[in-house]
């Protein structure tokens, strides 16, 4: 029997995009298989409900059930740091580390940690999001030194519905960011149609694209030890 590896991932409750991208990401490497434990997340808001949603709390029980799977790492697979502050998401994985053993990270930090690595200090931001989150972004990532260039977003809050935005619509964002000169491209949405785009699109514009499903995958990957490389077909990330 191949030697089983198994992901953890933190999922937001009305996110339907993310599980089956996932899936068919880890569909090539044996025994690799990914576990989602759900928690109530239905908009995405700068409003007090809004953000309560995030209480860590709620992440912990989700943890806790992946835990039980032995899981050899835990994801949140999701991007309210991009709002809430990186330190937030840098405490959620301290915490989620303490209570189940597992190593853990997030899209947002895995974002992060592959723009440093590849050297990006510029970069285009492609989201779903309302003006006030969006905002709420840029100033973060400009907080850690990192420049927007571009920016596109469609002034949507209900997060089921960011998952019936088509390929074509995101497609059409990132060309947009990409004219005007962003070569990092940053989908912030893990129930957004982005990864599977990168592999076409990074070819025909001379761009890197760090979507927000693909990046966490990659460091989930890291963390239980395995090697991302075979899924260069999802994109230069990938590439080792």
């Amino acid at each position: 029997m191949t030697k089983r590896a198994l992901l953890g991932m933190l999922t937001p409750s009305s996110n339907t995009v993310l599980e089956p991208t996932t899936m068919a990401m880890l569909a090539g490497l044996p025994g690799v298989t990914a576990h989602f434990s759900r928690f109530k997340v239905t908009e995405i808001t700068l409003s007090a409900h809004g953000l309560a949603q995030f209480d860590h709390d709620q992440f912990l029980t989700a943890a806790d059930l992946l835990a039980d799977a032995k899981c050899g790492a835990i994801a949140w697979n999701g991007t309210s740091a991009g709002w809430l502050g990186f330190a937030n998401d840098e405490a959620l994985c301290a915490r989620i580390t303490a209570a189940t053993g597992a190593p853990a990270t997030t899209s947002i930090l895995a974002n992060n940690d592959l723009f440093r690595r590849h050297g990006v200090t510029d970069f285009g931001l492609v989201t779903p999001y309302t003006d006030d989150v969006q905002d709420r972004i840029l100033d973060n990532y400009r907080a850690a030194g990192f420049n927007c260039l571009a920016e596109r977003h469609l002034g949507i809050s209900d997060n089921f519905s960011f998952s019936e935005i088509s390929e074509d619509q995101v497609e059409a964002m990132c060309r947009e960011v990409a004219a005007e000169g962003a070569r990092a491209i940053a989908i912030i949405c893990t129930n957004m149609r982005g990864a599977a785009l990168a592999q076409r699109l990074e070819a025909e514009l001379d761009v890197t694209i760090y979507d927000s499903i693909s990046v966490v995958v990659l460091r989930a990957l890291e963390l239980a030890g395995l090697d991302p490389g075979p899924l260069d077909p999802w994109g230069n990330i990938f590439i080792r």
